[in-house]
């Protein structure tokens, strides 16, 4: 390979201890050291310095520059391992979706009465039609999961072949889902999202080395008709980012990492620890007076085998009195030793002391940090323990106080990612039906406390 060189003194940005950028001015080269296998460390590290800037500059996958999603390229499936490792995170994020997704996405209107913004709930058979020939319902599910882990997602906007009206191009066909490991942004050397002009997709997980790229200009809101098939990456701004979004919980991940770890921390000490339940003190004179016996009943012996003989009596005492300490069916027997003085008059004699391992003190302080990783996994996923069947202070949470925490959620917490989640849909109904005031909203049924349900169709009764 010809060796070749830009005359240019590099410039060299440290991204984290593991990996740098050299910047030769019109082109950068990125080294890492870090392998892919090390999760923790590499997770845990990137979590601490807060995620760490990889948007500087661009890398090349296959050709095309891109904007790379993670240090090394891989940040969504960083958030998949690390998902599947851990016992709590994954069902609190899969209950914070069926909260925020409620009983489905259906058409409404808003109404205005008495100066409250209301929803009027209504169905239209076109738009319904439409919503049913690509299955949406689907779309919407894997949009919200992406959404919830990332804090964005990908959709692909094929339009329809040969539909016309006049002055009106043709119709959205439909809304494609496209994971956010398999998808990227184009660099744009302005470092500008709104400057990034194709959307790249493919199997970035394998360097895309069997699935190749394809590139899908960037949809156009204010002309969704202007490209036959485009691409959208619909997100909630991270701050401080210039493209890419990062999940609400970024701060949280040492704390999922803590979490997932306790298990493992127990099953080693199961299996590897010093499982000790009594210290035997044996005297020194004890053993020396019992190879002397057998020196003096075997005088012809060589002194190899006086000593297997010495390590078989040995083993013999020992086995007896390990039967005889364990196991429940051996409860009320005993160990028979005689004390006796050597010629110092000091006492020979054994010892048999219970071990305090300091087990429940491990155990204990174990479970303390799990009770704080689950606190901080679900403070930091922004759902409110109660909500999440998490146990408090040993202790689930009252009914009353379920009911108040799914109002501030529903209140408070649902808007931005709706918006973010049922946009690109809502985009094309307003282009595929011009004039329409109808468009898609979670719709969650009114929850009520017991006491303001008529007696009759109380759950206790039902």
């Amino acid at each position: 390979m010809k060796k070749q060189t830009t005359g240019k003194k590099p410039k060299i940005r440290h991204l984290s201890d593991s990996a740098v950028i050299l910047d030769f001015g019109g082109q950068a080269i990125s080294l890492s050291t870090s392998p892919r296998s090390s999760l923790d460390s590499y997770i845990f590290d990137m979590a601490a310095d807060g995620g760490g800037n990889w948007e500087q500059t661009y890398q090349t996958v296959r050709g095309y520059k891109i904007v790379p999603y993670g240090i090394n390229n891989d940040f969504p499936v960083m958030i998949r391992d690390i998902m599947a490792r851990n016992n709590l995170a994954p069902g609190v994020l899969h209950r914070k979706q069926n909260l925020l997704t409620g009983q489905g996405a259906f058409l409404y209107e808003n109404a205005f009465d008495g100066g409250k913004i209301t929803r009027r709930w209504v169905d239209d058979p076109n738009i319904s039609a439409w919503l049913r020939s690509w299955d949406y319902d689907r779309f919407i599910d894997q949009a919200a999961t992406d959404y919830l882990h990332t804090g964005g997602f990908f959709a692909i906007h094929p339009l329809e072949r040969g539909y016309r009206l006049p002055g009106h191009g043709r119709r959205i066909a439909r809304l494609e889902f496209v994971s956010a490991k398999d998808a990227r942004l184009e660099w744009a050397d302005s470092r500008n999202i709104d400057d990034v002009r194709h959307i790249l997709v493919g199997d970035f997980e394998t360097a895309c080395v069997n699935s190749g790229l394809r590139s899908y200009p960037v949809f156009d809101p204010t002309d969704p008709g202007r490209y036959p098939i485009s691409a959208s990456y619909n997100y909630t701004y991270a701050f401080g980012r210039n493209f890419y979004a990062t999940p609400g919980f970024m701060g949280a991940i040492r704390w999922i990492l803590r979490g997932s770890d306790i298990p493992m921390i127990f099953r080693h000490v199961t299996e590897n620890g010093l499982n000790l339940a009594y210290h035997v003190h044996s005297p020194q004179g004890y053993w020396d007076r019992i190879e002397e016996k057998l020196r003096e009943k075997y005088p012809e012996e060589q002194p190899e085998e006086i000593e297997a003989r010495y390590k078989q009596a040995k083993k013999k005492i020992l086995d007896a009195l390990t039967e005889t300490l364990s196991g429940k069916q051996n409860a009320g027997k005993f160990f028979e030793s005689i004390d006796s003085y050597d010629d110092d008059n000091n006492l020979i004699t054994w010892k048999i002391e219970p071990v305090d391992q300091k087990i429940k003190d491990f155990v204990e302080a174990q479970l303390k940090i799990s009770e704080a990783a689950s606190s901080a996994i679900t403070s930091g996923m922004a759902l409110h323990p109660s909500l999440t069947n998490i146990m408090v202070n040993g202790k689930l949470a009252s009914g009353s106080e379920m009911l108040y925490a799914l109002k501030v959620f529903l209140h408070f917490d649902t808007r931005i990612p709706e918006r973010v989640i049922l946009g690109p849909i809502n985009q094309a109904i307003a282009y595929n039906f011009p004039g329409t005031r109808y468009q898609l909203g979670f719709y969650h049924a009114v929850v009520m406390s017991e006491e303001g349900i008529s007696e009759s169709e109380r759950m206790k009764n039902n």
